[in-house]
């Protein structure tokens, strides 16, 4: 009987870009799996801690999600969708060559982790504030996640995030803008100035 291996790397499919609706798991702590660039959208990402999740960080478009599995073969965090989320594989290739390089992302997520060490102390508006900056595109358009996401986020209470959302909403600060396939009370358009 004569035995052959088989190049798996040869038989299988290119990975291709990947879609997440609002809520959708990434991936799972403890998984193998690829490292991703998250193209558009806000990925919350959960340690594992004894009695379930908590959260640890955000990716936002542009930070690569991951890239841990290179190294020691599975997902360190769990990543879950918070926003319509658009991922591809990372690297990208030679056209990663042109573009943003690995020293780059890993300053912008280190950037990215001070930011979330701030959401999470101070006067509770001013934490709120800085989530929706932290989110908000270069047009002003911002994509809340769930208020229950916020106050995890942000360490304050569901109750909390609702009167202050209410709140940015009557000062003008966050004007609500229907954004196709996104909830009402999710979708805004920033106003920096007020």
């Amino acid at each position: 009987m004569a035995f052959f291996t088989i190049d798996r790397k040869a038989t299988e499919q290119p990975v291709r870009r990947r879609q997440l609706a609002c809520g959708e798991r990434l991936h799972q702590a403890g998984e193998e799996g690829l490292a991703w660039r998250l193209q558009r959208g806000v990925l919350r990402l959960d340690s594992q801690q004894p009695g379930g999740e908590r959260f640890a960080s955000l990716a936002i478009g542009g930070d690569i999600v991951g890239c841990e599995t290179l190294l020691f073969g599975v997902y360190t965090f769990s990543a879950s969708a918070l926003t319509d989320c658009e991922l591809s594989p990372w690297p990208e290739g030679e056209q990663a060559l042109a573009g943003e390089s690995l020293l780059a992302s890993l300053a912008r997520a280190q950037q990215r982790a001070a930011e979330i060490v701030a959401l999470r102390g101070g006067q509770a508006v001013d934490r709120v504030l800085g989530l929706v900056r932290l989110l908000a595109g270069q047009d002003g358009g911002v994509v809340l996640p769930t208020r229950q996401a916020i106050a995890d986020i942000t360490d304050l209470r569901f109750e909390t995030i609702s009167r202050i959302v209410k709140q940015l909403e009557r000062s003008g600060i966050l004007v609500p803008e229907r954004i196709a396939g996104v909830h009402a009370t999710r979708s805004f358009r920033y106003v920096a100035d007020h």
